[in-house]
């Protein structure tokens, strides 16, 4: 059992949903990304997605891609993001983390190199979004084998003919994309997004959480009343790229996860 399985299994012991918290990792810089991520689980982040800066983040919208040329240009790189997490697992053994982000950083590394070195500095889950399952030997695999979890993306063009293959290796949670389109662009709807879940639902046992438009409390909640969790990326993001100090937007966290856990 991972981190992420014993933590969704606590949540629905306790009769919970789940709040998930996406930041940049070196966003805006090393040393406030840190303070920031650290912060996190006494905000009430259950899961923390940790994104590794690329130079071509396709699947982004503005806000993200942002995030990740400043971190890049604050000299993150991947090392440094495993060291983060390193440095967090320090003083907390419990909050899952899952590195999100794109192939071409794995791959430059080697993935066996890669796997082995997210292992040792805690990280219990990946989310590769230009990985297809057709391609689940280049890293899905080895990853499970090596002990974490690979999550996939489930999206509204996913149809009952993909889905199932969709499904097949996924492990930890499922990642329903509420949205078409790219991050921090349209608003989740609680409506369009129930159906999806329960539909999901009914091909795998895996609890499902949604992504993608998700910017307050009052939509943590909607979505949290559907789903198992709730993801919120952009809508921090933008809280950091405003300059915000680190108390506030662990603030502005903090009442995204209260909405989450209301439903």
């Amino acid at each position: 059992m991972t981190r992420i399985d014993a933590k969704f299994a606590d949540l629905k012991a306790k009769g919970k949903k789940a709040f998930v918290a996406y930041v940049m990792a070196g966003d805006p810089d090393y040393d406030t990304s840190l303070e920031i991520v650290k912060g996190l689980p006494a905000a009430g982040v259950d899961i923390i997605e940790l994104g590794m800066p690329f130079t071509d983040p396709m699947a982004d919208g503005p806000t993200i891609q942002l995030a990740g040329q400043r971190a890049l240009e604050a000299g993150q790189t991947l090392d440094k993001t495993l060291a983060m997490a390193r440095i967090f697992r320090e003083t907390d053994d419990t909050t899952p983390i899952v590195m999100m982000g794109y192939y071409n950083p794995i791959y430059s590394r080697g993935v066996d190199t890669f796997l082995s070195q997210a292992k040792e500095a805690g990280i219990d889950g990946l989310i590769v979004v230009d990985l297809p399952p057709e391609e689940d030997s280049e890293l899905c695999l080895p990853a499970q084998a090596a002990g974490l979890n690979f999550i996939r993306l489930a999206t509204p063009t996913t149809d009952d003919e993909r889905l199932p293959r969709v499904l097949q290796n996924t492990s930890g949670f499922v990642y329903y994309v509420s949205i078409t389109g790219i991050t921090g662009s349209a608003e989740a709807q609680a409506t369009d997004v129930g159906p999806e879940v329960a539909r999901i639902k009914a091909g795998t046992d895996l609890p499902v959480v949604v992504g993608f438009g998700i910017k307050t409390p009052e939509q943590a909640r909607s979505i949290g009343s559907v789903a198992d969790g709730a993801v919120v990326g952009s809508a921090i993001v933008s809280q950091i790229a405003a300059g915000k100090p680190v108390a506030e937007v662990l603030d502005f966290v903090a009442a995204l996860a209260q909405g989450a856990h209301s439903a």
